[in-house]
């Protein structure tokens, strides 16, 4: 067996590398954070080759001494910590005092800096193992770092470049990371010449549209909360405007971009009710907490955290994403109307007004007494035009016993009545369960139907969970079940399929799992069996009041499945579509 020995500092340093610096882009991630640590406010990159070839960042930040540029690139020399204190509650980006080293071992670095107070800028190279000393530089301020000819002495790790396309790719993706985290600090980025981005410092709203473009900020919902130590904002993407790729999702812990499963199931969480199947949501979202709550210790990369209190976090975050995602444009309470502002077509623009078309009361109270189950108080005496906004408008027509057209001011709304009114009984039903238990609505006349044995036997185990639910089920022989009662917002659904729905979810899950895993799910199968179906015709007041309820109801701007309830066709897309002003 060979003798145990001390590796020497190179080896050391590219075996550090390859945990470190992957690619050209975990390189030009490195540089751009000792950048900001420096706290640059203007940051200029420019690449060759993908970064294969060069990688330059220029920063106007704080500067080295010029006896601390050789230690600048030596292995674990840092300015960002000097205890085991500092360490438990890092602040900075950077800390491991091990990029550059790793950066130096595996090309051909020149470092060049110049503080406020020195006369002039001082300059190394390093090579692999071979640094020079410090010579006089013209530099104006701060720090520029070049990085040529990656891996040129590590061949086996340059075969496994990808294309300069790709490497490229890659580096944007880094660039726009770093330009989200700090939104207070211009960045530019050329490649093998070309100017790809150029941003001045702005606030955070007209970075995002500037990173991610205008329509993930038009479709963006305003992320706003804090509690205690912890505070959460930026933005979070329209369900409606969810893609089938994972693109266009940030988040920051303390500035600093992590990828954090415990956040991610957070957030996916909180769109569970109103996402479509696979899709996936984009978002922007920064956390901040106290720094000894989290440790960042956890990989050389620094992409991933652990928290100290990671339920309370975990259900902080999606509390706060489940509410944000609730405040749609169709989703605004009274009281709440002259606080809350909506996205469209950009950054919190305010609902627009709109005068409510006369209601015929009879009518509008039937409708709700039959739909809703009891009538809404507003049906009866109208509130005042300023009392309310409706953002959804003034219904106009039915198309195809589908779909409700109305009219607000931005132009024309086209709601699909059955999604919408599923969305609305599911919220309700959300809501009687969590205050106790759902009302129940005696029949007229029970239903009785022919059950097999498993559904005679669940009607009877979990009868208690039933009544919760708003069922009153017996056996009515060895091979029937009646219903005797359905949840009173149900009344008008079809028992005996309803009722086989429902005890079909409890057979195979059981009463726990249904009640707290698949609630939502049964709650929802439940309301599809009593929402407004196709072809039924709706009078003016009748879809006025549907428009009503949308309004009220939380997250009704996409239904249970996630779909889309409504969509605003703006008047200036009129025009276009008519070629008017042309």
């Amino acid at each position: 067996m060979p003798a145990i020995q001390v590796l020497p500092d190179l080896l050391v340093n590219q075996i550090a590398a390859g945990e470190v610096v992957d690619r050209p882009s975990s390189a030009l991630k490195e540089l751009i954070e000792n950048s900001l640590d420096a706290g640059a406010r203007d940051i200029a990159v420019h690449l060759a080759a993908g970064g294969t070839r060069l990688i330059k960042v220029s920063d106007d930040g704080c500067g080295i001494a010029r006896d601390e540029l050789q230690l600048a690139v030596a292995r674990h020399a840092t300015s960002k910590i000097s205890s085991i204190g500092d360490l438990e509650r890092v602040a900075s980006l950077g800390f491991r005092g091990e990029a550059l080293a790793s950066v130096a071992s595996v090309s051909r670095l020149a470092l060049t800096s110049r503080r406020a107070e020195d006369k002039h800028a001082w300059s190394i190279s390093a090579e692999g193992p071979e640094l020079t000393p410090p010579v006089p530089a013209t530099l104006a301020a701060g720090t520029t770092i070049e990085v040529r000819d990656l891996y040129f002495n590590t061949p086996a790790r340059r075969k496994f470049l990808k294309s300069e396309a790709t490497e490229y790719a890659h580096c944007d993706e880094t660039f726009k990371r770093c330009a989200l985290s700090r939104c207070d600090t211009a960045f530019s980025l050329q490649h093998n010449g070309r100017v790809r981005w150029h941003l001045k410092a702005q606030p955070l709203e007209a970075r995002i549209t500037a990173v991610l473009g205008d329509e993930f900020a038009q479709a963006a919902v305003q992320l706003e909360e804090a509690l205690a130590a912890v505070q959460i904002h930026g933005c979070v993407g329209s369900p409606s405007h969810a893609s089938s790729t994972r693109e266009a999702q940030y988040v920051f812990v303390n500035g600093r971009y992590v990828r954090d499963r415990l956040l991610t199931h957070a957030i996916r969480q909180a769109y569970e009710d109103v996402l479509h199947h696979d899709r996936h949501p984009s978002y922007v979202i920064f956390l901040d907490l106290d720094p000894a709550t989290v440790d960042v210790n956890v990989h050389p990369t620094k992409i991933e955290v652990r928290f100290r209190d990671s339920r309370a976090v975990h259900q902080f975050v999606f509390h706060a994403i489940s509410k944000a995602l609730s405040r749609t444009a169709a989703a605004v309470t009274t009281a709440e109307a002259p606080a809350v502002r909506a996205f469209v077509g950009g950054f919190a623009q305010p609902y627009a007004r709109q005068q409510p078309m006369a209601l015929e009361v009879a009518q509008g109270a039937a409708f709700y007494d039959t739909l809703f189950g009891t009538p809404r108080a507003y049906i009866g005496a109208p509130p005042p035009v300023d009392a309310r906004p409706m953002p959804l408008g003034s219904a106009l027509a039915q198309l195809a016993g589908v779909y409700i057209l109305a009219q607000n001011e931005q132009g024309l709304v086209i709601v699909d009545m059955h999604a919408a009114h599923e969305r609305i009984m599911y919220e309700r039903l959300k809501q009687a369960l969590d205050t106790s238990r759902i009302p129940m609505q005696p029949l007229l006349v029970p239903v009785v139907f022919n059950a097999e044995a498993l559904e005679i036997a669940g009607a009877e185990e979990y009868r208690d969970i039933l009544l919760q639910l708003g069922f009153d089920l017996a056996p009515a022989g060895p091979t029937a079940l009646t219903v005797r009662a359905v949840p009173v917002m149900l009344k008008d659904a079809d028992a005996r399929e309803l009722a086989r729905d429902v005890l079909r979810e409890l057979g195979e899950f059981g009463a726990t799992r249904v009640l707290i895993e698949r609630r939502n799910e049964l709650l929802s199968t439940m309301a599809c069996h009593s929402a407004v179906r196709a072809n039924r015709r709706l009078t003016l007041p009748e879809m006025d009041g549907l428009l009503r309820e949308m309004e009220e109801t939380e997250r009704s701007g996409q239904c249970n499945h996630g779909r889309p309830t409504w969509h605003q066709i703006t008047m200036a897309e009129l025009d276009r579509l008519f070629m008017r002003g042309r």
